[in-house]
C-alpha cells in the first residue's frame, strides 16, 4: 500500500526533530574535520607515498576545488534528485572516498580519490543546514543552528590537533579512516530519518509525470570553471609565486570572467542554479555579507595563531593546536545560550550581532599587541575572548538570513550563505599566507635599514655575542659567524612576528567595519509554526 503524503508528515513528525538534527550533524562534522585534518600529516603522507611537499600540497587542493564547485550547486542538486537521495549520494560517496584515500598506494590514485571525496563533502553542509531550517520552526531555529555553530567550529579547530595526534602515535591513513564508521553510522540514520518535505515530493511528482526536467548546462558548466579557477587561485597563489606565475594569471582571469558570466546568466535564466536574486532581500545580503567576514576571521585566524606559535615560540602541531580548543569549547558553551536568549527575546538579533562583531574585532586587536615574550597562555586567553564573540555570532546570523524569506527558498539559501562562508574561509586562509611573508619582507627591510654596518649598537651586540660563543668553546671565527647567525635569527623572528601582528591587525579591522552593518537589519519577529517535513 503506497504512503500518502499526509500519512509521511504524520509519521515524521512523532520524530524528535533533535534526532534529525543530530543526524545530519554526522556528517557535517565529518566533512568539515576533513578540511583541517590532513594539513599536518602532509610530510608523513608525502613519506609514505614517495613524493615531495610541494606535490602532496595537490591533496588540499583537489579536495578544495572539488568541494568550491559543488557546493553552489547543492541546493539545484537536491532538488533535482530529492534532498534525501542526494544528501544519502554525499555521504556515501564521502566514507567510500574515505576509505580509498587512506588505502591509496599512490598520489595519483589518492587525487582522484580526494576530487570524488570533495564532491560528496561538498553538499553536506548546506544540504544539513537545509534539513535543520525546515525541520525546526521559526521560533525554534535559534536552538538548531546553536548546534550547527558548535558544529561549523569545532571542527575545523581540533582537525589539526587530531591529525597530529594519528600521523604521531599511529599511521596517517588513518585520518582518512576515522570517517569511514561515522559515515556508515550518518547513511543508517539518514535512512531511518530523514524525508524530504511535502514541496519537494510533489515537485518530484510532477517531474517524474512530465518526463522533463530543465538542466542548465551552461550555468553548470561557468559554476564549475569559474568555483575551480577562483580556489585554485586561493590555494595556490602564494606557492606559485602570484602574479608572477602565468599559470596563477590565467587562473584569476577565468575566476574574475567566470563569476562575472556566472552571475549575468544565473540572473537570465528562469530556473538559475544559484538564486542571486535571493540577494535583493536586505536581510539576506546582509547576513551574506557577514559569512564572508566570520569565514575570513575564525579561519584565517584559525591558521594563523598555529602557524605563529610553531615558527616563534617551538610548539609542535599537536601542542599548538589546543591553544585553540578553549576558544572552540567557549563557543560550544556560549552558542546554546545565545539561542535562548534570542527565543526568549531577551535580546534581539540585531543587538547580539554587533556585540559579536564588536567582541571578535577587539579579540584580533588584542592578538596585536603581543609580542615575543608573551607566552602561549595569553594566546589562548585570546582564542578564549575571540570565542566569546563568535558564541553570539552564528545563531542571530542565521535568523537573520533566513527571516525574510519564504519556505520554499530555503534550499536555495543555505547554498549561497555556505557559499559565502566558504569564500571567507579561502580568502581568510590566502590572505594569511600571503601577507605573512609580504609584510616580513616589508618589515626586514625597514628594521634592517636602521642596522647599518656602522651601526653601534649592532656591533656592540656582535662583539657581545661573539666573547659569549667563545666563553662556550668556540674559535674566534666560528664565534664570530655564530653571533651574526644568532642577530640574523633574532632579525627574523622578529620581522616575521611584526607580520603576523599587521595580520592579526587588519582582519580585526574588516571585523569593525562590518559592525555598522547590523543597524542596517531590517527588524524581525522569530514565529512560525513547524515544518511539515525535513
Amino acid at each position: 500500500m503506497k504512503t500518502t503524503p499526509e500519512q509521511l508528515a504524520d509519521r515524521k513528525s512523532a520524530i524528535n526533530p533533535w534526532f534529525i538534527a543530530i543526524t545530519v550533524m554526522l556528517a557535517a562534522f565529518m566533512e568539515l574535520l576533513d578540511t583541517s585534518i590532513a594539513n599536518v600529516a602532509l610530510p608523513y603522507i608525502g613519506g609514505g607515498l614517495g613524493r615531495s611537499y610541494d606535490e602532496v600540497t595537490w591533496i588540499l587542493t583537489t579536495y578544495l576545488v572539488a568541494n568550491a564547485v559543488i557546493l553552489p550547486m547543492s541546493a539545484w542538486l537536491s532538488r533535482v534528485f530529492g534532498r534525501r537521495n542526494y544528501y544519502l549520494v554525499c555521504v556515501g560517496l564521502f566514507t567510500v572516498t574515505s576509505f580509498l584515500c587512506g588505502i591509496s598506494p599512490s598520489l595519483g590514485f589518492m587525487l582522484v580519490c580526494r576530487i570524488l571525496q570533495g564532491i560528496g563533502g561538498g553538499g553536506l553542509a548546506p544540504v544539513a543546514q537545509a534539513i535543520l531550517v525546515d525541520t525546526f520552526p521559526p521560533s525554534k531555529r535559534a536552538s538548531a543552528f546553536a548546534l550547527y555553530t558548535v558544529v561549523l567550529v569545532t571542527a575545523p579547530a581540533i582537525g589539526p590537533v587530531l591529525g597530529g595526534w594519528i600521523t604521531d602515535n599511529y599511521n596517517w591513513r588513518w585520518i582518512f579512516f576515522i570517517n569511514v564508521p561515522i559515515g556508515l553510522l550518518a547513511l543508517f540514520l539518514t535512512t531511518k530519518l530523514i524525508q524530504d518535505p511535502p514541496a519537494f515530493s510533489a515537485e518530484r511528482a510532477a517531474l517524474r509525470k512530465t518526463g522533463k526536467i530543465a538542466i542548465d548546462g551552461t550555468g553548470i558548466a561557468l559554476i564549475t570553471l569559474a568555483s575551480a579557477a577562483l580556489e585554485i587561485t586561493l590555494d595556490r597563489g602564494q606557492i606559485d609565486d602570484w602574479l608572477g606565475s602565468n599559470f596563477i594569471c590565467w587562473s584569476l582571469g577565468i575566476a574574475v570572467l567566470g563569476w562575472i558570466g556566472t552571475i549575468l546568466w544565473e540572473l537570465y535564466v528562469d530556473e538559475p542554479i544559484i538564486d542571486f536574486r535571493l540577494l535583493k532581500n536586505r536581510n539576506f545580503a546582509i547576513a551574506s555579507v557577514l559569512f564572508f567576514v566570520f569565514g575570513l576571521g575564525l579561519f584565517g585566524t584559525t591558521t594563523l595563531v598555529p602557524q605563529l606559535l610553531q615558527a616563534l615560540y617551538g610548539y609542535r602541531a599537536i601542542d599548538a593546536g589546543l591553544v585553540l580548543g578553549p576558544g572552540a569549547l567557549v563557543i560550544t558553551v556560549l552558542a546554546p545560550i545565545s539561542a535562548l536568549l534570542l527565543q526568549r527575546r531577551i535580546v534581539s538579533p540585531r543587538m547580539m550581532m554587533t556585540f559579536s562583531l564588536s567582541v571578535v574585532g577587539a579579540s584580533l586587536w588584542h592578538f596585536s599587541t603581543m609580542n615575543l615574550d608573551t607566552n602561549g597562555g595569553h594566546y589562548l586567553m585570546g582564542r578564549v575572548f575571540q570565542g566569546i564573540g563568535y558564541g553570539f555570532f552564528f545563531v542571530p546570523v542565521n535568523m537573520i538570513a533566513y527571516s525574510m524569506l519564504r519556505p520554499e527558498q530555503n534550499n536555495k539559501a543555505s547554498s549561497l550563505t555556505n557559499l559565502f562562508r566558504n569564500w571567507g574561509g579561502s580568502f581568510g586562509i590566502a590572505f594569511i599566507t600571503t601577507a605573512a611573508e609580504r609584510r616580513q619582507d616589508l618589515h626586514q627591510v625597514n628594521v634592517g635599514s636602521g642596522l647599518g654596518s656602522s651601526s653601534q649598537s649592532l656591533q656592540q651586540h656582535i662583539h657581545t655575542m661573539t666573547n659569549y660563543l667563545v666563553s662556550k668553546g668556540f674559535t674566534g671565527p666560528d664565534a664570530a659567524i655564530g653571533a651574526f647567525g644568532t642577530i640574523y635569527r633574532q632579525l627574523h623572528d622578529q620581522t616575521q612576528f611584526l607580520a603576523f601582528m599587521d595580520c592579526f591587525r587588519v582582519i580585526g579591522w574588516i571585523t569593525l567595519a562590518s559592525v555598522p552593518l547590523a543597524f542596517f537589519i531590517r527588524k524581525f519577529v522569530p514565529s512560525g509554526e513547524p515544518s511539515a517535513g525535513h
